[in-house]
């Protein structure tokens, strides 16, 4: 349990870092930082399993690059169901879920 509120903490204090590195990313103060990694959490949970059946045809057309559209879809949504999160267009989510991603795994090397 202790490592899931540690994952938990580090990512939420990595995405409001990234809210302030990355350009077109806007995220109102950390608070929203740890709502935004539950809500992702969640449509991560729920949504991305959907989202990769359907788009399973395209995902092996394109050799795999498809998940980054997943991603950012994802991304989107959690912009279009948080007020304290903001994402400017399409690139900008992008390079956050690519950024995101990157925090993920080094978080799971660190705490794991």
């Amino acid at each position: 349990m202790l490592g899931f509120i540690l994952k938990f903490i580090l990512t939420a204090v990595l995405v409001y870092g990234l809210s302030m590195v990355l350009p077109g990313v806007v995220l109102t103060g950390f608070g929203g930082a740890a709502i935004l990694v539950l809500v992702l959490g969640v449509l991560n949970a729920v949504v991305k399993p959907v989202l990769k059946i359907l788009g399973f045809p395209i995902t092996v057309l394109t050799l795999g690059l498809f998940l980054l559209v997943i991603n950012v879809i994802i991304v989107k949504l959690a912009d279009f169901l948080m007020s304290s999160f903001d994402v400017d267009g399409l690139l900008n989510a992008l390079l956050f879920s690519i950024a995101l991603s990157v925090v993920n795994a080094v978080v799971d090397l660190v705490v794991d």
